[in-house]
């Protein structure tokens, strides 16, 4: 059963905020990664339950994007708010999910993380385009369950 402690290193996890402030620096929309052991939920009805309890609807456009991971269950969604779906076709994210899976076959998950976390941003700046007065709404850090 994988260890959500040693998931990813510290050095790993430091790459991936890192690539969160990269893609928020092109786009309004705020990205988080929340990663936890298991679900016995659908993954994306267990990332709706974590974005609201991270309280993620509270960004200005609605346009926060959660990308949620399960690692035993094996098991990842990307959810994004109501500002976001009012504007996309619901395939949105499925470019996105396909760069991450790839990765994600071959157990490099960091890099799926980032490559999905860059990938999003570029989505993202189409329609929520970054603003000069611009703020980071919510944390880039990693959220664990």
């Amino acid at each position: 059963m994988p260890n959500i402690k040693a998931f990813l290193t510290p050095e790993e996890e430091q790459e991936i905020v890192l690539a969160i402030g990269q893609a928020e620096k092109n786009t309004s929309g705020e990205i988080r990664v929340h990663i936890e052991k298991e679900t016995s939920m659908a993954p994306i009805d267990r990332a709706v339950e974590v974005f609201h309890q991270l309280q993620m609807e509270q960004t200005q456009e609605r346009n926060g994007v959660l990308i949620y991971l399960a690692v035993a269950s094996k098991q990842f969604a990307i959810c994004g708010d109501e500002g976001i779906d009012k504007k996309v076709a619901d395939d949105f994210w499925d470019t996105t999910k396909d760069i991450m899976l790839a990765h994600f076959k071959n157990g490099n998950f960091k890099q799926g993380l980032i490559d999905g976390i860059l990938k999003a941003g570029e989505q993202l700046k189409t329609h929520f385009p970054h603003q000069e007065n611009d703020i980071n709404e919510l944390s880039n850090e990693i959220s664990k369950g």
